[in-house]
């Protein structure tokens, strides 16, 4: 038994985990500035640096140095970069959105953190200058602000269009009792509904290792009577997931039989793929091939790994420069556009509502390693979507 029970990870920053209410940007932004034909489209790069935080600056270096490298792919393409501190901190980004519009800035990349993110979406809403974060929190979405980061939902319907495909349209939600539980679970039982099949059990545990321990008994008796072809798990690796999967198979629920899905990465850290509860475990990640490549080209080009946030910089910069190209603008229409753009993560597109949609890989850990069970659509029409 694991005699210790971490805090959920951080290493996707606050963007990851900040659910609270904010006061969202949600008015719809006037009319945006134009792009001038043929020049450099003006784009403000908005990171974390300047905090005192070395994690805040190790992510800042490597999402402007992703940003650098996805402009210098761009054919026939110019962007005018500009980057600009915000310490990670609401105030700070709501100032620095607002000079980088005064210097002339047509659309906006970053910040990193929900609350920065909707900081700044809010001081240029009325300048109709778009924010395409880097944040996964469907929260801040909405009018000016777009997210980036991989959310609950499009996973969730990822997974669970595969596990009713696949037979196993019978499942039993388990989730943690505290906020990011909570969305992951409501984004499983609308993924589940969308797909087709039916949430026969749901059920949650205290957020602590005692709180595990005394859940999961019942939990898996629930999942046993149910008739559960499947659990979904909205744990993570650095929380509640190793002590969870083990319990839940010494309790009866027998991994080669009720499929575990899993709404979190399970294959970081790479230790995590030995663990016995997650073998024949299912999750999802961005097309494993292509994001092989660009941890490859980062690595050989700048001497050190990718943050994986910078991928989502390099995307953005990807998407800005597809629209620039194609002589539009960055307003909402174009932002929006159904065919999506192409990035180092795969295909995606962003929703009218300001959250966005990713191609996505189905995972399975198979003695100890990761297999590809179901590829990564390269266009959108196809399995992931």
């Amino acid at each position: 038994m694991f005699s210790v029970l971490r805090t959920a990870r951080k290493s996707l920053g606050k963007a990851v985990l900040a659910l609270s209410a904010l006061a969202l940007a949600a008015c719809q932004p006037a009319s945006g500035p134009a792009v001038s034909q043929g020049g450099a489209v003006p784009v403000a790069l908005l990171v974390p640096s300047g905090s005192g935080q070395a994690s805040d600056q190790l992510l800042a270096r490597s999402i402007e140095n992703a940003a650098r490298m996805a402009i210098g792919d761009l054919a026939g393409v110019q962007i005018d970069l500009r980057v600009y501190p915000t310490a990670g901190q609401p105030a700070q980004a709501s100032a620095a959105a607002a000079k980088a519009v005064a210097d002339g800035a047509t659309v906006i990349l970053g910040p990193v953190f929900a609350e920065e993110a909707n900081a700044a979406g809010l001081a240029v809403a009325s300048a109709g200058v778009n924010v395409l974060s880097f944040s996964n929190n469907p929260a801040i979405a909405g009018g000016n602000v777009f997210v980036l980061g991989p959310t609950f939902d499009n996973t969730a319907r990822r997974l669970a269009g595969y596990a009713v495909r696949s037979g196993k349209s019978q499942i039993m939600i388990i989730h943690d009792r505290n906020a990011q539980g909570e969305a992951g679970r409501a984004a499983i039982q609308a993924g589940v509904t969308a797909a087709g099949g039916s949430v026969v059990a749901t059920g949650g545990y205290e957020f602590s290792q005692n709180g595990i321990v005394q859940a999961i008994p019942a939990l898996a008796a629930q999942a046993r009577s149910s008739g559960a072809q499947a659990v979904f798990l909205t744990a993570d690796t650095a929380g509640a997931l190793p002590l969870v999967t083990q319990l839940l198979s010494e309790n009866g629920v027998n991994p080669t039989s009720t499929q575990y899905i899993g709404l979190t990465r399970w294959d970081i850290p790479a230790a995590t793929l030995a663990l016995p509860g997650v073998q024949g475990g299912i999750f999802a990640m961005p097309d494993p091939a292509l994001f092989a490549q660009y941890q490859a080209r980062y690595q050989s080009t700048f001497g050190e790994a990718p943050h994986p946030v910078s991928a989502i910089a390099y995307d953005g910069i990807a998407a800005i420069g597809a629209l620039a190209k194609q002589g539009r603008g960055m307003d909402r229409a174009a932002l929006t556009q159904g065919a999506g753009f192409a990035g180092v993560n795969g295909v995606f597109r962003l929703l009218a509502n300001g959250t966005n949609e990713r191609g996505l890989a189905v995972a399975r850990i198979q003695n100890n390693a990761v297999t590809v069970v179901d590829p990564a659509p390269r266009s959108f029409g196809g399995a992931g979507f």
